[in-house]
């Protein structure tokens, strides 16, 4: 008999042995360690109702989420007969102060964050400024990187808001130059890292 073909139903019941020994049981089939880490999801299961529903215009504003800028649904609340004008500033307010706000529960579980700070106030064109000019309380420079872009790309995102080209003139509450901001899928997906692409416009 050739010896080299051995005995392995011996190996195989040395093996078994051994792995018993050593507290771990042999097994013919992988063995399950549970599923993977999961990533954040930035997907709500469900919406969560605002306080604002039915008492305002539906609107859309970015938050951060897996440091992306990723739209969630808003109400802003509009005075019945408010000039067109006003309106805009009006409107650009509520979106700014729905950025500022905490996000709810659900959309903290979810990964949700904001980066705009509290009571900035928002106004219009003053001076020699374009129609489309909207002030800021606080300079855009001063903002930080995620804040300013969440800002952009919101206005940039709503009818109300945004010029006819889909860019964004905004100004601080000084004499210094105006900018012309545009939201791009660069911006949307690396807010952190890529400011929002901007002109020099004059103005008051």
């Amino acid at each position: 008999m050739n010896r080299r073909g051995g005995r392995p139903w011996l190996a195989t019941a040395l093996l078994a042995t051994l792995l018993s020994g050593c507290g771990i049981r042999a097994t013919q089939v992988p063995t399950d360690f549970g599923p993977a880490p999961s990533r954040v999801p930035c997907a709500l299961s469900g919406s969560e109702p605002s306080a604002q529903a039915g008492r305002g215009i539906p609107v859309q504003v970015f938050l951060l989420c897996a440091s992306q800028l990723v739209p969630v649904d808003r109400f802003v609340r509009i005075p019945d007969g408010a000039a067109e004008a006003a309106r805009r500033v009006l409107v650009a307010q509520g979106l700014v102060d729905q950025l500022a706000m905490t996000p709810p529960s659900a959309e903290k579980q979810a990964g949700y964050t904001t980066d705009v700070p509290a009571a900035i106030k928002v106004s219009g064109p003053r001076g020699r400024d374009a129609a489309d000019t909207f002030r800021l309380s606080t300079r855009p420079e001063s903002l930080t990187s995620y804040a300013l872009a969440q800002i952009v790309c919101t206005f940039a995102d709503s009818e109300a808001t945004t010029a006819d080209d889909g860019t964004v003139v905004l100004g601080g509450p000084d004499a210094q130059a105006l900018r012309r901001y545009e939201c791009t899928a660069e911006v949307r997906s690396r807010p952190g890292t890529v400011a929002p692409p901007s002109t020099e416009v004059s103005g008051g």
